[in-house]
């Protein structure tokens, strides 16, 4: 994995985190969690904009950010407000799972 990828994933683990944050904002009216929200907004976005300054094809780019997200926000959901998923939820999270994998693979290869 390049460096730009890791722009990437890191830029999704803050939006995982500006995720959370809105459910714990409670519709923006908790201002710390609201400051909060909107700082992770603004750094998730700089990374990934980080990400595509560096050479990464847009469409790969902002579709493994935007999965690492999804990601991240559902195992936050499972594990810090009991979310639950059924087994056709756990089969299309594996799918998303795949797609981000394989894009990261496709564009690191055509890139060589």
């Amino acid at each position: 994995m390049n460096t730009a990828w890791l722009w990437v994933l890191l830029g999704g683990v803050f939006e995982t985190g500006w995720a959370a944050g809105m459910k714990m904002s409670q519709q923006f009216t908790d201002i710390p969690w609201t400051i909060a929200t909107l700082i992770m907004i603004v750094i998730s976005t700089l990374l990934l904009n980080k990400g595509l300054k560096s050479g990464l094809p847009m469409g790969p780019c902002y579709a493994v950010w935007v999965g690492i997200g999804a990601i991240g926000s559902i195992i936050v959901g499972l594990v810090a407000f009991g979310e639950t998923l059924n087994i056709l939820g756990w089969a299309f999270l594996a799918v998303v799972v795949v797609g981000v994998l394989g894009l990261n693979m496709i564009t690191e290869s055509d890139g060589e």
